[in-house]
């Protein structure tokens, strides 16, 4: 048989015959101590975990379809998506080496390289978000081990040319981590495109219900993830078999709701672009979006996030917009069922040069509600935003 979808394969690895009578998921263990018969076995590998930190089932189980999704020769769970990220670059630099990344890093990554890595003699470089590989590979030096790449880039969505980025810094005997939580596996496969560790939040999407926290890291290169393996032994990271469960339950179903909220997503955004009150839509899969070329010939869909830059205004009006909406919950995160805003032009202060933007920045999830419902309810913020400005016009009696 040919090489199955990315949809059947989630669900077919559940469904494999030849282990006997047993559930479709695998039972949920919750082990610290694990028993042998003899001594002797006790020192056999080949039997299985010998303590629990090394995973029992659900674990394991999730540990191969995130390993077979991204296309990966080992995979290894953390329990967030931050230490997914900051997990292979404590693995894979050393003091004296130097990172290069954008700009638009995540936050909490970004106070990572620069609060908790700077101190053991690691720096990082930063980048313009968007920079041409060209301008990437200019920014490294001779210290420059590894360049972390976040596509798209955080809250302002900016794409990178990553196979070619890729195939650069190879040629130059540097290293690539990805942050592939965007396309979640399945829109975009880094390690097929040349990229050395793919990295996820699998808090988002595999979880899909915003009610665990656990992260991915993926490698197929021996010399790679010998590194990883041997950092997150010696850390004794792991994760709960229940939250495992729960991430492998929800990735069955994870390729359906991704395209579903991808295409609620696109409806909302494409409306909001068309508003008087909204300066810009930040969201690749829009044709106007400075990525789209990048994303229309890589990617295979789109993540349910949106930036919208407001036109003009200040942040009470931002949280007047926001505080307005009834379908959206105020949260961070995404990836999950629902729907949810935040107002972000306050973590722009942390960047290098800020971008400037018309106005304030907000951040949409679009969840798995009537896109036709949430639409009604951003018009409802929209009339308070503009009752504001309005407001702000009448002149003082």
């Amino acid at each position: 048989m040919d090489r199955l979808s990315d949809r059947t394969r989630l669900i077919a690895a559940a469904t494999q015959r030849g282990k006997g009578r047993r559930p479709v998921n695998p039972p949920l263990e919750r082990a610290s101590t694990l028993l042998s018969d003899r001594v002797a076995d006790m020192r056999d590998d080949s039997l299985g975990p010998v303590y629990g930190i090394e995973g029992t089932a659900s674990q394991n189980a999730l540990r191969a379809a995130v390993a077979d999704l991204e296309g990966g020769a080992q995979c290894w769970l953390t329990p967030s998506g931050l230490a997914a990220v900051t997990l292979p670059i404590l693995a894979l630099t050393r003091p004296g080496d130097e990172v290069v990344t954008t700009d638009a890093l995540y936050g909490p990554v970004r106070r990572f390289l620069t609060r908790h890595l700077a101190t053991r003699g690691v720096t990082t470089r930063f980048h313009v978000p968007e920079a041409t590989v060209n301008e990437i590979m200019a920014t490294a030096t001779e210290r420059t081990r590894l360049i972390l790449i976040e596509s798209p880039a955080s809250l302002t969505f900016e794409m990178t040319d990553v196979s070619a980025l890729a195939v650069a810094a190879r040629a130059r005997g540097l290293l690539t981590v990805m942050d592939n939580s965007w396309a979640a596996g399945l829109a975009f496969k880094p390690l097929a495109h040349g990229v050395d560790v793919s990295v996820q939040a699998l808090t988002k999407y595999a979880g899909g219900h915003s009610d665990l926290l656990l992260g991915s890291i993926c490698a197929k290169d021996p010399g790679v993830a010998t590194s990883v393996a041997a950092t997150i032994e010696d850390l004794g990271i792991c994760v709960s078999p229940d939250d495992a469960w729960l991430a492998l339950r929800g990735l069955r179903t994870l390729t359906l709701r991704y395209a579903e909220q991808a295409r609620s997503a696109l409806k909302v955004a494409t409306w909001l672009a068309d508003r008087p009150e909204v300066a810009r839509v930040l969201h690749p899969a829009l044709p106007s979006d400075p990525g789209n070329a990048i994303w229309g010939r890589d990617y295979s869909g789109a993540a349910s996030i949106l930036g919208v830059v407001m036109k003009g205004g200040d942040p009470k009006a931002a949280e007047d917009f926001l505080e307005a909406l009834s379908l959206f919950g105020l949260g961070y995160s995404w990836g999950g069922f629902e729907s949810l805003g935040t107002f972000e032009t306050p973590q722009l202060a942390f960047r290098s040069t800020p971008p400037g933007l018309e106005g304030p920045l907000l951040r949409l999830h679009i969840g798995l509600e009537d896109p036709a419902d949430l639409i009604a309810d951003l018009e409802q913020g929209l009339r308070a935003w503009r009752a504001l400005q309005d407001s702000n016009l009448r002149p003082s009696a």
